[in-house]
């Protein structure tokens, strides 16, 4: 049987999740939303994911307060109504798929929040145009040309822990499966973390132990009232001198799998436009090996992962539990079936859709995979 289609099993608090295949969809921030809520543009772009063959997908990175959106675009889980909306396209878009866990993407962007969308330049934009003033662990502003955030205090911090833990509940009140904490591409949780963002002198900026110190007190609230699979996103080094390395990486997935973490999910930088990241296919894989190797948490590989046999290799190297695929899907929406076609697997499908493979590929959809809807 090849690896990459066979099950993994996570074991939580409250709920044994079991995946179908190692196969996972990241989450992918679409800018499609109005206040946070969710609308059409994410029934079907979720429709269609839960439709492409992997074994669980991730929701965007999802606001835990208004404050803590990436652009005024941004998917959010803060209140009644985005909650209302997120609820509704998702039950939607799961009936029209094989039952397929979901995860969601907890995050607040910190100083990178308030600004535009990618395609329009993503600089910040002023409060006098419509944004607001972002905050972060010190007043220091992403680019040089950027106005600084403003520094967090005690009362700040109290909020983002509990706007973090309301997110996780109103997730279990949802039926979501599994959230990942988004501590990752230069977003809040990692501005914590790296010395280069973080230069606080309080008990949250310095020494290691200080600067992990609210990412662990954030898994700690979400773990209170979330009893499913619970995991994190880290960037395993900003690839700057100076910055969060992959040792601290290592050593903080140690710390979250003690405090009830099932996995981590290994990505890099983000956190300054100083990183020189050496691109290549599967470029981020050495560092889920280590993290993997050095934690014996359950670790996702992701980027640059994109042809069967090469995914498949990553698990048989023992380099990662599961492979994370983002853009690949949505230039392929059946990514995944054409992945077990080429490994010789099977998946699941809706019984529209059991006479569409190609004659070479039938077996995709054998007798014990033709499972009906949701």
């Amino acid at each position: 049987m090849s690896l990459l289609f066979s099950p993994y099993v996570f074991e939580a608090p409250a709920a044994r999740l079991l995946l179908s295949n190692r196969l996972v969809v990241a989450p992918m921030c679409q800018y499609a939303c109005t206040d946070g809520l969710a609308n059409d543009w994410h029934l079907m772009h979720w429709a269609m994911l839960l439709n492409s063959g992997a074994s669980m997908v991730t929701l965007e990175a999802t606001a835990v307060s208004a404050e803590g959106r990436i652009t005024p675009g941004c998917l959010g889980l803060w209140d009644d109504a985005t909650a209302a909306a997120l609820q509704d396209k998702l039950h939607r878009a799961r009936r029209l798929a094989p039952a397929t866990p979901v995860c969601i993407q907890l995050a607040h962007a910190g100083r990178k929040a308030s600004s535009e969308v990618p395609w329009r330049g993503g600089q910040l934009i002023a409060v006098d145009q419509g944004g607001w003033r972002p905050w972060g662990p010190s007043a220091l502003p992403h680019l040089l040309q950027e106005a600084p955030p403003l520094a967090l205090d005690a009362q700040g911090l109290r909020k983002v822990r509990e706007d973090f833990k309301a997110a996780a509940q109103r997730s279990a009140e949802i039926g979501i499966e599994a959230i990942e904490l988004h501590a990752a591409h230069g977003y809040l949780l990692h501005q914590f973390l790296s010395p280069l963002s973080n230069q606080r002198t309080d008990a949250y900026g310095g020494s290691f132990e200080n600067r992990i110190r609210l990412p662990l007190e954030v898994l700690t609230e979400v773990r209170r009232v979330f009893g499913g699979t619970l995991g994190v996103r880290l960037s395993g080094t900003d690839w700057v001198d100076g910055g969060w390395t992959l040792e601290e990486t290592a050593e903080l997935a140690c710390r979250l799998k003690a405090a009830g973490a099932q996995f981590v999910h290994i990505s890099s930088g983000g956190v300054s436009p100083l990183q020189k990241i050496p691109l290549g296919p599967g470029y981020q894989v050495p560092l889920a090996r280590e993290v993997r190797r050095r934690s014996g948490l359950c670790t996702f590989a992701v980027g640059l992962i994109t042809e069967p046999r090469q995914a498949q290799e990553v698990l048989d190297s023992g380099d990662a539990d599961l492979v994370a695929l983002a853009r690949a899907f949505l230039y392929d929406p059946r990514w995944g079936w054409h992945a077990a076609a080429a490994l010789g697997a099977q998946l699941r499908a809706q019984p529209a859709y059991w006479r569409c493979p190609p004659r070479e590929a039938a077996a995709v959809f054998g007798p014990d995979a033709k499972i009906g809807m949701r």
